[in-house]
């Protein structure tokens, strides 16, 4: 005759079934693929948190992304009439020959692009940010001396100092027309600067035409420097010789003076890295509560059979399977 299992056996064979179902859900969930252990539907959660991810690497760019100027700051780096001394003081104006003898056209497009940059004093293009300038006169020699300053792009700047690289040989003599339809000699030379600034170009203009009336020759010294991300632009000169000794001059104590500006300027505010955690002495800790701590329930052993009648009847029970 067939005997039933005892209640003790069926017991155990439901514990050990609930423990395979256990195991193959958590399986499935760790794979997250329906337990076929495929992972690559963890890899964009992955990446957006990648250091290496665009969003990331934007961040990073944006908190480390230099200060620019402000038209305060770029008047802090103007020369003064101490750093160029005797005979030059504070302008009076603007000279008259600027008119006439450098307002002119001329059929080589870089030339006449070059002789309208020199005319408006933007060697380096038109100014897109803080912009600050100043003007000496000499007084023993009647030359001017203009000095600016510019926030500007690095790679414009370069860009544009690579293009009067090339002036002395595109337009080492050319032909332009001035007002009135007056004919005017310009040449253009290149002129030595001091290792300043982090790149840099120098050029001699020279024009001649006339000037209320009677011949007369403008020359003027011409000189661009980028310094970082920053750039100065000076053009010194005037009916005579100009003395270059104070173009180099305003070009180094120029070029220093923005350097010591740049350097003054405060940090750029840091921006957190999508996903980067704070750190630990930034964020407030929180408070220990007050109340006691309840001990937590721990988990009760399995208990033991007890004696008496299921034993007893298991036992029983269990001699009916033989």
């Amino acid at each position: 005759m067939t005997r039933r299992p005892s209640p003790r056996a069926v017991r155990l064979l439901a514990s050990a079934l609930g423990a395979v179902t256990l195991l193959t859900t958590a399986a499935c969930v760790r794979d997250g693929d329906g337990g076929s252990g495929n992972s690559s539907q963890r890899r964009p959660a992955e990446s957006a948190a990648s250091p290496t991810s665009p969003a990331s690497t934007a961040a990073q760019q944006t908190s480390t992304a230099p200060t620019a100027l402000t038209d305060t700051q770029a008047r802090d780096a103007l020369l003064t009439p101490t750093d160029l001394g005797a005979p030059w003081a504070p302008t009076k104006g603007s000279a008259l020959w600027r008119d006439a003898l450098l307002k002119g056209t001329a059929d080589k497009a870089d030339c006449g692009r070059l002789l309208d940059s020199v005319y408006t004093e933007e060697l380096l293009g038109e100014p897109s940010g803080a912009h600050a300038v100043v003007g000496f006169d000499d007084s023993a020699e009647g030359d001017q001396l203009h000095y600016q300053v510019n926030a500007a792009h690095r790679a414009d700047v370069d860009k544009r100092l690579d293009w009067l690289r090339t002036m002395p040989q595109k337009c080492g003599r050319f032909t332009a027309v001035g007002t009135g339809g007056a004919r005017q000699e310009v040449r253009v030379t290149e002129v030595r600067l001091p290792e300043a600034g982090d790149a840099r170009q120098g050029l001699r203009l020279s024009t001649r035409g006339k000037l209320d009336g009677a011949r007369a020759t403008l020359t003027l010294d011409l000189a661009a420097v980028r310094v970082g991300d920053d750039a100065i632009v000076l053009t010194n000169g005037g009916l005579r010789e100009p003395h270059t000794e104070y173009t180099v001059q305003a070009v180094q104590v120029g070029a220093e003076r923005l350097k010591q500006t740049q350097n003054a300027l405060p940090a750029p505010p840091q921006t957190p890295v999508s996903g980067e955690s704070e750190s630990p002495g930034t964020s407030p800790s929180p408070s220990p509560s007050r109340e006691p701590v309840r001990p937590q329930p721990q988990p009760q052993p399995p208990q033991q059979e007890a004696d008496g009648d299921d034993s007893e009847q298991d036992s029983g029970q269990d001699e009916d399977l033989y």
